[in-house]
């Protein structure tokens, strides 16, 4: 196992200068830096599909590769309370597509336990977050509206934005505030 891998399971504070932690990485396509230095990318996968979609020119085909830098459960952080002044949470959204389906294989699925599950992925974001930090969660309303994700983890964004195509895409602010300290 390498070394960050082995620093971050162990919980080891000195994790170098690893400011954000992304908890669902994927494929890292909302980064325009996929690989930023003050960045730790998670996810609960290692895979490369091949010859995955069509390049923007239709003409060549391309992988997508999903490589976190530590392989773990956004449900079950392995690192610190209090370690990161940032944390980006972009959560699987789809419920009801087929495993085969490009987007499931891309960002991953969701099952019947979704609410308990990003409630506790939530908790957990919060938990290693330092005081004062933030926290960024992306939600795409496809199958689910981001209120019923508000209402799962028991609270709302104190700021967010709709965006994409149809706005369905959320992006939501959190903070760390005093009276929350140890995810609560």
């Amino acid at each position: 196992m390498d070394d960050k891998i082995t620093a971050a399971m162990m919980g080891d504070a000195n994790m170098g200068n690893k400011k954000i932690l992304d908890v669902t990485c994927g494929s890292r396509t909302m980064w325009f830096d996929k690989n930023h230095p003050a960045a730790l990318y998670c996810d609960k996968r290692r895979i490369t599909y091949k010859r995955y979609w069509k390049s923007g020119d239709g003409k060549s085909e391309r992988d997508c590769t999903v490589d976190p830098d530590v392989l773990c459960d956004f449900t079950a952080l392995p690192f610190p309370d209090n370690s990161f002044p940032l944390v980006v949470f972009d959560p699987p959204h789809l419920t009801g597509a087929k495993e085969t389906a490009w987007l499931v294989k891309k960002y991953g699925k969701l099952d019947e336990s979704w609410p308990q599950m990003l409630h506790d992925g939530f908790a957990e974001c919060m938990r290693v977050l330092k005081p004062d930090g933030t926290l960024i969660f992306k939600w795409s309303e496809y199958d689910i509206p981001a209120r019923k994700v508000w209402d799962a983890i028991g609270q709302k964004p104190l700021f967010g934005h709709h965006s994409g195509k149809q706005s369905r895409t959320f992006w939501g602010c959190f903070m760390k505030l005093d009276m929350q300290e140890g995810g609560k």
